[in-house]
């Protein structure tokens, strides 16, 4: 009663380390109903009319009790002695959102700082671009090779109109190009240069986004519809390695956001643990050959079940075997936001086959993925689109749905996933072919994208590519299958006639990708 008629201020001058008690424990309902105990009880005593006698409280170092002495003013000394329930470390500056995990303290200077609570800033990296406000000023921009610079260099009020525009849910235009002002990348590289913070970023920054995405995906147009065909009996009847020589793990994978959420660049620390949690209690009622179970990345303490996630051993495992993601070593990544908070609420469900796998909070919410030994697309396919209408069945149970819509298909982080979200890849060893200094033109002319071992901006090793189908948007999810299954077969084609010494050069001249 006393709390809720005397100032704070007030409260102070009546029993100020009562006061201060009540701010250090703060966050507990316990210590709250100490704190008006305490000063109650001294009330009692005559101390509310602090003019007609002292009073003093202490509190013991190191322990749990608090005694308060307060003197009324007919000379009356009254002391109470509380005692609660000592809390340990309010704040962990070893663990994320106020430090960081002892994992990526081990990892070079440049990732650490983008793994913790603060936007990515490292001039060894050029990334100093503000992921909160647009300057006034647009960066100079002149010679950045990205599809959100392009269109910023023909229009640069673009800039000026949107920079202080913020979605429904706080985000703004620095968070969507922070990582296209930070990464020039390469003239030989285009990549998107922009990123969604949530659902709403694509409508509210539509005056950039339409352009980029219309640049990325082949002219797709503001007013298009997206197609949908996820029957399996629609695939090419064409086996991608007849010698079983050439393709060493084939996969089907998919990006996934569920609805009322940030998307992972502007993402809070407890967003992303209540979407852990959400996705996991739907993943745990999958039944059949999806059933399996979820491992917390090591060192993430989100999960009640696994409280510091799974071994290091079984993280090496995973990864070893390429069904683990890497942790964020891109620049690309680490300027949009993604690495924030690392290792924290990431983790990856597999069924007990593992040949099924869902990534969770990495560059996406979810990534739904289907893969095995060899080149079986079409097995592969099909427990893909199988565990995609059931997953998102299990969250629609547990009041939850997928974004999406007619126009961009599914909703996900980068513009160039939109759509499908598809990525049906192939991880294969083409030493000769992808020798030649035009080889990512070859895979584009075949409407194919080529990565490196470790992913998006990473090397090749050893002639191994990471070989997938380039678009995702505007082409149904079988038709993005047949291009990769037609790409691919082409380019084992051309490593054999290498082999036996041929020429291949009126064959690239030629190669176009699969149509219907």
């Amino acid at each position: 009663q006393l709390l809720a008629t005397v100032p704070f201020w007030q409260l102070f001058q009546l029993c100020p380390a009562a006061a201060n008690l009540l701010l250090f424990f703060g966050r507990s309902c316990l210590t709250v109903m100490l704190a008006r105990h305490a000063v109650a009880a001294g009330a009692a005593a005559g101390m509310v009319a602090s003019s007609r006698g002292p009073s003093r409280c202490q509190v013991a170092p190191n322990t749990t009790t608090s005694t308060c002495t307060a003197q009324a003013a007919d000379g009356t000394v009254t002391t109470t002695t509380t005692t609660v329930t000592k809390f340990t470390s309010i704040v962990d500056k070893n663990y994320p959102p106020n430090g960081l995990s002892s994992g990526v303290r081990k990892l070079p200077m440049w990732i650490q700082l983008g793994c913790g609570d603060a936007e990515y800033m490292c001039p060894e990296k050029g990334a100093n671009f503000p992921g909160d406000e647009c300057p006034e000023l647009l960066p100079d921009i002149s010679r950045h090779s990205n599809f959100m610079a392009e269109v910023v260099r023909s229009d640069p009020t673009i800039y000026d109109r949107l920079r202080t525009r913020k979605t429904s849910m706080g985000v703004g235009l620095a968070k969507c190009v922070k990582t296209g002002f930070d990464n020039p990348g390469h003239p030989m590289i285009k990549t998107v240069g922009l990123v969604a913070g949530d659902e709403e970023s694509y409508t509210v920054f539509k005056e950039l986004f339409d352009p980029v995405i219309s640049g990325r995906h082949g002219g797709y147009a503001p007013d298009a519809k997206h197609p949908t065909d996820m029957d399996p009996k629609n695939l090419l009847d064409v086996k991608i390695d007849p010698d079983n020589k050439y393709t060493l793990t084939t996969r089907c994978r998919t990006g996934r956001s569920v609805r009322g959420f940030r998307l992972p660049p502007a993402c809070t620390f407890e967003e992303r643990r209540e979407l852990e949690r959400v996705i996991v209690k739907g993943l745990m009622q999958l039944t059949g050959e999806l059933k399996g179970q979820y491992l917390p990345l090591h060192g993430s303490r989100s999960h009640g079940s696994m409280p510091t996630g799974m071994s290091e051993e079984q993280e090496e495992d995973l990864r070893k075997r390429g069904n683990l993601f890497q942790e964020p070593d891109s620049t690309l990544l680490l300027s949009s936001g993604c690495g924030r908070h690392w290792p924290d609420a990431r983790g990856i469900f597999h069924n007990e086959a593992k040949n099924f796998f869902v990534w969770i909070n990495e560059e996406d919410h979810m990534r739904i993925v289907s893969m095995e030994k060899g080149d079986n697309v079409h097995a592969i396919f099909q427990r893909f689109a199988t565990a995609c209408s059931t997953v998102q069945k299990v969250l629609k149970e547990e009041g939850y749905d997928f974004m999406h819509n007619d126009h961009l298909g599914y909703i996900l982080t980068c513009p160039s996933n939109l759509g499908t979200g598809l990525r049906a890849g192939t991880m294969a060893q083409l030493p000769l072919v992808s020798a030649r200094k035009d080889f990512r033109q070859i895979c584009s002319k075949l409407g194919l994208q080529a990565r490196g071992t470790a992913g998006v901006d990473s090397a090749s090793v050893g002639g191994k590519w990471d070989i997938s189908n380039a678009d995702r948007l505007g082409k149904s999810e079988t038709h993005l299958v047949n291009i990769f299954i037609h790409g691919v077969s082409t380019l084992i084609k051309w490593e054999q006639k290498l082999e036996k010494g041929e020429n291949i050069d009126a064959l690239v001249a030629a190669a176009q990708p699969w149509s219907p």
